[in-house]
């Protein structure tokens, strides 16, 4: 598991000092002022701005809701909902340190083509009063020194928000290897469908963030599953889970839900079977040394200063989130203290 820390930690901290420049830097009007109109080009341009945004399938449900308060179409709603949790900044670059160009590239592309696919749909079949949500107020403009709160989103607030989930597809990945007989999914090699279908029933209703799903597909890739059934995990895991559809059934009404699920689902396994008959060049671990196959191949210096950067960050970010969340439960205790 170290080696694979060390492998995804500098492309992890690239990718969410990005994600940091485009949060503080890309004005808030820009969303309304693209997203607005009831048009195929509105859904385009959400599924464009949603790809790099490192939002996972719950934290992309209220910004898609603020969308549509500020008035951003159905259709475009859909695309941004669609395309965004599948991949993001740094999920891309850390794939590419895992699993080599190839699905560095596939990633991004299906995740846009689903979304501007299912933002079509949500268009066209889907009546404007069923998903009718009152206006709000815009979010308040931030204010302060634009290079802090550049650091301060990409090294905190989004680790904060992925840290958990990403050491938790670590400890999973470490678990397959381990755990996961090497002839498991040799199984269903003549049934590539069969074997989607598995990680579909298994991934759809549990949470996976997009970065976090990553050295598990790596893990599983190892131990036989096809890289078209990885990447059906790497779209709907990431995409949907049973609390997002719960949130997105009340938010957004049953047509808009149904056809948001059966789009990822459908899509992810489209493109896993078009991966399968490509047969794109997956290199599970890529440039690890063989993370799990060479057990004595240590990281460069670089590397491990990277992943003990990340694991720190991560720690502080869990203290400082379990301090405030003590002391927030101490004022509750004592609300007449000061």
């Amino acid at each position: 598991m170290l080696n694979v820390v060390c492998e995804m930690a500098p492309y992890l901290l690239l990718g969410f000092l990005i994600a940091g420049i485009l949060h503080v830097f890309v004005p808030q009007g820009f969303y309304r002022k693209y997203l607005s109109k009831d048009n195929k080009l509105a859904v385009l341009w959400a599924a464009l701005v949603g790809v790099p945004l490192p939002l996972c399938s719950c934290g992309v449900i209220p910004t898609a809701i603020g969308l549509r308060k500020e008035k951003a179409s159905k259709g475009a709603v859909a695309s941004f909902l669609i395309a965004t949790p599948q991949t993001g900044i740094d999920s891309i670059l850390a794939t590419f340190s895992l699993m080599g160009l190839g699905f560095a590239i596939i990633r991004p592309v299906t995740a846009l083509v689903t979304g501007v696919c299912g933002g079509l749909l949500i268009n066209r079949l889907v009546p404007e009063d069923d998903i009718e949500i009152t206006s709000g107020d815009s979010v308040g403009k931030e204010t302060g020194n634009k290079i802090w709160r550049v650091l301060k989103y990409a090294f905190f607030e989004m680790i904060s928000e992925i840290g958990g989930r990403l050491i938790i597809g670590l400890i999973l990945a470490a678990l397959i290897q381990v755990a996961v007989p090497d002839e498991f999914f040799l199984h269903f090699g003549n049934q590539p469908l069969l074997q989607m279908l598995v990680i579909l029933i298994v991934a759809v209703p549990m949470y996976v963030c997009s970065t976090g799903s990553i050295p598990v597909a790596a893990a599983l890739i190892m131990k036989g599953l096809s890289p078209g059934a990885a990447l059906v995990m790497l779209m709907a895991g990431p995409a949907v889970n049973l609390g997002s559809i719960l949130v997105v059934r009340k938010a957004l009404g049953r047509s808009f839900t149904w056809i948001y699920l059966l789009v990822i689902v459908g899509f992810s396994i489209l493109f896993g079977l078009l991966v399968n008959a490509i047969g794109i060049d997956v290199k599970p671990l890529a440039g690890a040394g063989a993370c799990c196959a060479d057990e004595a191949a240590l990281p460069d210096l670089f590397k491990l200063i990277c992943a003990a950067v990340l694991t720190i960050l991560i720690l502080l970010a869990f203290a400082v989130n379990l301090f405030k969340g003590r002391h927030c439960h101490h004022c509750e205790s004592h609300p007449h203290r000061h």
